[in-house]
């Protein structure tokens, strides 16, 4: 899954970075997509399964979170550089080489996967359209309301049909034999709140890069480079976080980091959300950037441990697949939502015959501020994860299946 979630990446990058019109570029967008939901999972699966449940587990998931928020903030560095050195073009032309490394990478360092697999069995087709679909239809009705309004009809038959494909995929998923998601992992402790904390979070979180960079283009009038240099100090701040949150999560759990990292980054957020209509880079940006870093890295390094702490091994990928989808919907939907709140504030004083300048950066500044509030709240709903310290070995990569089954890891 992990090579041909990178084989199917590659080539839309390379389709994407040729395409010569918009509808074939979103097309490649939409099928890369489709690649990063097959080998994230994918990944994360091979990471969980390869290393003791404790600290082991902890100090590889510390170096997992730490790098993806490594890469967030550089990647938004890389795209600045490369959209104003060769072209935008470049931003896609480069993901095919990396993705070639990192199966060389995949097939020399990771092992065949010698654990009994189950029968092959036929994929739920019709679940993944339904929920996809449901998905779709709820971020594009969202981002269409500044424009046609809460109550025009579009809005409410898009909105009423993701609830009703919603109901469907659930009826779906009861009545298939084989479905997309058996609820029967939803009743592992802590796994739902785990998962919902990442989507409420990763909503504040994403949409924070979206309308800060817009403030730096739009009202400070940084170039593309400068914007993206910006966000190099969270690069540190993630780094820091990965290694003091691992170390912290087996000494007093999952839980009490989870939620002191969402109220540090929420913190961070709202520092970000009171930035003056000229602000400075170091003392209207910078301490928010770094506390932000500080509390969001120490969040997806925690919630990973949580949302995997107790899943058998051949639930693994589900388990990731889950936390991968939480992350990338609450992305969508947080972007939606905060747009909304954004353009309909901007709107309100153009309307007022505010200028267009002051009016930008009130709508940015509304964003960010509901952002943090997504942030906190994600706070509250932590305190329903498990409490993961030290645990049992769950599996280990390779290892031939046991006589008798393991004993289940203790979660406190």
């Amino acid at each position: 899954m992990l090579i041909t979630g990178l084989t199917v990446f590659a080539l839309a990058s390379l389709a994407a970075g040729l395409a010569n019109t918009s509808g074939l570029l979103v097309a490649a967008r939409l099928v890369q997509g489709i690649g990063a939901a097959l080998m994230a999972p994918a990944a994360l699966s091979e990471l969980t399964t390869s290393f003791r449940e404790g600290k082991d587990r902890n100090t590889a998931l510390g170096a997992w979170g730490a790098i993806s928020g490594v890469a967030a903030a550089a990647g938004v560095f890389l795209g600045g550089l490369l959209a104003q050195g060769p072209g935008w073009r470049w931003v896609f032309f480069i993901n095919p080489p990396i993705c070639v490394l990192v199966a060389a990478g995949a097939l020399l360092l990771l092992g065949s996967d010698s654990r009994a697999k189950a029968q092959a069995a036929t994929f739920d087709t019709q679940g993944a359209v339904l929920i996809t679909g449901a998905m779709l239809l709820l971020v594009y009705s969202l981002v269409r309301v500044p424009v046609v309004g809460w109550g025009s009809a579009q809005t409410i038959l898009t909105l009423t049909a993701s609830a009703v494909l919603v109901a469907a995929f659930a009826r779906n998923e009861l009545r298939n034999r084989n479905p997309l998601i058996p609820f029967a992992i939803l009743r592992v402790k802590g796994l739902v709140a785990a998962d919902v904390t990442q989507l409420i979070a990763f909503a504040g979180f994403f949409s924070m890069f979206f309308f800060v960079t817009l403030y730096m283009q739009e009202v400070l009038h940084y170039g593309p480079l400068k914007a993206g240099a910006a966000y190099l100090p969270i690069t540190a701040g993630f780094a820091a976080a990965g290694g003091i949150a691992s170390q912290l999560i087996t000494r007093i759990g999952t839980r009490p980091v989870v939620v002191a990292g969402c109220l540090i980054a929420a913190g961070g957020i709202y520092y970000l959300a009171r930035m003056p209509l000229h602000g400075s880079y170091v003392t209207d940006l910078l301490p928010g950037f770094l506390v932000m870093s500080l509390g969001a890295g120490s969040v997806f390094v925690s919630i990973a441990a949580a949302a995997n702490a107790g899943v058998p091994g051949d639930k693994a990928g589900l388990a990731a697949g889950l936390l991968n989808a939480s992350q990338q919907v609450g992305s969508a939907l947080g972007l939606a939502i905060l747009s909304v709140v954004a353009i309909t504030r901007t709107n309100h004083l153009i309307a007022a015959k505010v200028s267009p300048v002051l009016s930008l950066d009130a709508g940015y500044h509304r964003a960010l501020l509901v952002g943090s509030v997504l942030m906190a709240a994600a706070a509250l709903i932590a305190l329903r994860i498990g409490n993961t310290r030290a645990a049992a070995p769950l599996v280990l990569v390779d290892a031939e299946p046991a006589a008798e089954p393991a004993p289940e890891p203790t979660v406190r």
